[in-house]
């Protein structure tokens, strides 16, 4: 019963990410959201008179009816912002989703590296990608990608055959197969990795959904690895988003005949680290030097959390970066008497630390 309402809150037009995550800060939950007075919801930041009114109009019940019948046919479920589960780097990206669909097992911590390229790889573009992720996951980092065409394909099975982990970013719902001949790609991932999406189920692999998407992908990995890419591709943009996230850049090296080459060779340019052996990334990383030796990384601790709503909304300014209790106040939906009690509720989890000058910060 409770997906009903989180699915029948974001379901309502107008409340993207953020105005959803602002109406838990007051209320708690998407029950109680839905059920409060139009006086109780038109103090809260972004929430519009016709937002209130399509709340009270209730056609998200038919939609969230439906939803939780396609959830359950679909052997998927729902992890949830608050949930121990959900990738705590995504509270790093702007609009991090209130929630994400999923098939497999995902992972609140995990040390990972997006690899990205062209749909219409070479077989050089192929060949690197199988090496490169391979590699990586044989020493226990995580492959993600977008499960599309050629690079992202190779990326994935790669990770799969090294006996990795894997996670697909989708582009479309979940109960979606696209590209349909990667359809035994997807069983296999939902069984050993993960598969996941913020789209509602049935949503199409519309042109317009794989740019929201790329920054999820940019969102749980620690970098992002482009093998090939022209210079206007979706690729960049999953690079650009990395940029922007405050993730690293890596981008292999391609022939300057190639159309597929100019992208990367662009990215190399603009700073991005070149990458012709795995070593290169594997010195950015945490235990990088034994790992350069064949030993596996030493992985980020497993500890996860749950996070209340008014948990998270602290949460996800300090990942970002380090903050003085005033700004968190100014910034949040909640007294001085709440950030005081949930900051130190995130410290006893171990989620925070607090720094001199009454400022604080994650704890990585």
């Amino acid at each position: 019963m409770e997906d009903y309402y989180w699915i029948g809150l974001k379901a309502v037009p107008g409340i993207g990410a953020v105005a959803f995550r602002r109406l838990l800060e007051r209320f708690d939950t998407p029950e109680a959201a839905l059920a409060a007075t139009p006086a109780s919801l038109s103090p809260v930041r972004g929430i519009t008179p016709a937002v209130i009114d399509a709340i009270k109009a209730g056609a998200w019940k038919r939609s969230a009816e439906e939803e939780c019948r396609r959830l359950e046919s679909s052997r998927a479920h729902l992890v949830k912002y608050t949930s121990p589960d959900y990738p705590k780097s995504l509270f790093e990206i702007p609009d991090p989703p209130p929630f994400l669909y999923v098939k497999g097992t995902l992972r609140s911590r995990e040390l990972a590296i997006a690899i990205v390229g062209s749909r219409r790889a070479t077989s050089y573009g192929l060949l690197t990608t199988t090496k490169l992720s391979g590699a990586l996951a044989g020493r226990g980092i995580c492959i993600v990608s977008g499960m599309a065409r050629g690079v992202d394909t190779a990326a994935h099975k790669a990770a799969l055959h090294a006996d990795g982990r894997s996670i697909g970013v989708l582009g479309c719902g979940i109960d979606q197969v696209y590209p349909p001949e990667n359809r035994k790609l997807f069983e296999e991932m939902a069984e050993k990795g993960c598969l996941v999406s913020e789209f509602p189920l049935g949503t199409q692999p519309l042109a317009e959904n794989f740019p929201r998407r790329n920054r999820i992908i940019s969102g749980i990995a620690r970098g992002v690895l482009v093998v090939e890419a022209a210079e206007k591709s979706g690729s960049l943009i999953t690079a650009q988003y990395a940029l922007e996230h405050g993730r690293d850049v890596y981008a292999v090296p391609g022939n300057i005949s190639f159309v597929t080459s100019r992208g990367c060779n662009r990215l190399i340019k603009q700073g991005a680290k070149l990458v012709d052996c795995v070593e290169d990334i594997l010195e950015d990383l945490p235990g990088g030097e034994l790992a350069a030796l064949d030993t596996p990384l030493l992985q980020p601790s497993p500890h996860s959390f749950a996070l209340s709503p008014k948990e998270a909304a602290i949460y996800e300014l300090l990942a970002r970066s380090p903050l003085h209790i005033d700004d968190i106040i100014t910034q949040t939906e909640l007294t001085a008497g709440e950030v005081s009690s949930m900051l130190l509720h995130l410290e006893l989890k171990g989620a925070i630390t607090s720094l001199p000058g009454t400022h604080y910060a994650v704890l990585s």
